[in-house]
Order: C-alpha cells, then structure tokens, then sequence
C-alpha cells in the first residue's frame, strides 16, 4: 500500500485533538502515513523571548545563524517532541525525525537573502520506507543537511519550508496522496471564493497572477513539486473535527490539485 503524506501546518498546532486521534486511528487500519509538520507560531514566540527580530520573504523565513539555531531546537526539539508523545500516549507507533537523520534530506543555500534557508531538496526514503515496514508513524521536523558536496561549506544544517519538505517526500515514496493541513478551508479565488478542484497549470497561474501570495504559493509549489509523482494533493482546514478521516471517505471540503 503506498503511503499518505500528511502536512501539520503549525497554524492549527494544539488547536484541534482529533488530528493525532485520526493520525492513530489510519495506523489502526494499517495505512501507512508519514507526517512532516511546521510550528511557525511557536518559532516566532521562542525569536520574540530572545529579542531575534524575524522576517519573510515570499512566504519563507529569512534565516540568519541566530535564527537558524532556534528553528532547529523548537522544530527538531521541542515541537517534533511534543507531536510525539501526544501521538505515543493516544497509543499510536510513531518515531520523531528531522530531515537530518539518516542523511534524509540534502538542500541547496541557494537564495543569498534568505540567509540559512534550503531549497532544491534532495529526499532519501530509504529510512522512511524501513520505518513504514515497521508499523511506524514517521513526523517529521523540515530540518536538512547543507550540501554534503560541498567539503568546503561551513553550512550543517539548513531550515526549510514544512510544505516543500512534504511535498518533496511524498514525491519520494510515490505516495498515494499528500494532504495539507491549514487554518483556511483551500484555495480562493480573486473574489474570494473557495476552489474545489484545480489543474496544474491552473495552480501554476494563481501564482504567476497573484491570486496566491505569501504561505499559499509555498503550498502550491509543493503540491506541484509532489504531482510529479503523486497522482492527488490536498489543502483542507485541519481545525475541522476529524479532518483526515473526512478525507478517508472523501466527505471533505478543501482544494484538490491534480495531474
């Protein structure tokens, strides 16, 4: 059975249980699921504390090492952490990742002005897939190695985008279908209208017009990323009680992008 690859926005993040009950519910019925969640809010939180001032650029984090150094503890520590005993004691199988362990995901500093951010990820599912066999929950933190080819660079780890890292995995591992769990019910249009279903190039277009700014058009790229192996992505509103199983009988509302 190919594999669901859910995305935990970090928006909805303690807002709604019965995401954690679904996650272990799906396990009960041997699908298997890898989880990549976010945690932005709680970042932000832990940068104000420390007087680190913060700032995006099309919707990703500009990271300076300071900032680099409380992403990776709150995302790969904290958070990760957190998602896992919930998970653990709601009596679910599960391990806590970033993309770090077993030289998962490889990414390239390739924006100067996004500072100690990954792009053009490069995913190993060799662990994932042992962990899947095992009955495991893999959650994992968007936490990467720099270029290991490059001997020279002083760059170990890389922050990266929740959704990149979630659509680059479920391209990975073929999976059957990556869902996107948001604060918003999908995708609108110009005149603020849910959309039901969209194509590729239509997605493409929401971005090249406009329509889809800031943390949007990182979903959409992801998506986009993920269709090249997976045949269906979704953007739904991961605050609707038992979002995922909705999805399980096709009873959700949300955006779905495919081939």
């Amino acid at each position: 059975m190919k594999p669901l690859v859910v995305k935990i926005g970090g928006s909805i993040l303690g807002k709604n249980d019965t995401t954690f009950e679904d996650l272990v519910t799906l396990q009960k019925w041997n699908m298997p699921v890898v989880v990549v969640h976010g945690g932005a809010r709680v970042v932000n939180d832990w940068l104000m504390r420390l007087n680190i001032p913060t700032s995006f650029i099309n919707g990703l984090r500009k990271t300076d090492m300071e900032t680099l150094r409380v992403v990776a503890a709150v995302l790969a520590g904290l958070v990760n952490k957190e998602l896992v005993a919930t998970i653990c004691c709601l009596g679910g199988k599960v391990v806590g990742l970033s993309g770090v362990d077993g030289i998962m995901i490889e990414a390239k500093n390739k924006t100067p002005e996004l500072g100690y951010t990954g792009e053009e990820l490069k995913v190993d599912g060799t662990l994932l897939k042992i962990l899947l066999q095992s009955g495991y929950i893999p959650v994992i933190a968007p936490i990467s190695l720099g270029p290991l080819k490059n001997s020279d660079s002083n760059i170990k780890l890389l922050n990266v985008n929740g959704d990149t890292v979630a659509g680059e995995v479920a391209a990975a591992l073929d999976a059957d279908k990556v869902i996107f769990l948001t604060d918003v019910h999908g995708l609108y249009d110009g005149s603020k209208k849910l959309i039901s279903k969209l194509s590729m190039d239509e997605a493409k277009n929401m971005i090249t017009s406009g329509v889809a700014v800031g943390g949007m058009v990182a979903k959409i790229e992801a998506c986009l990323a993920a269709l090249a192996k997976v045949p269906v992505t979704r953007i739904i509103d991961g605050r609707v009680s038992h979002a995922l199983l909705n999805e399980m009988e096709d009873k959700g509302e949300g955006t779905t992008i495919a081939r």
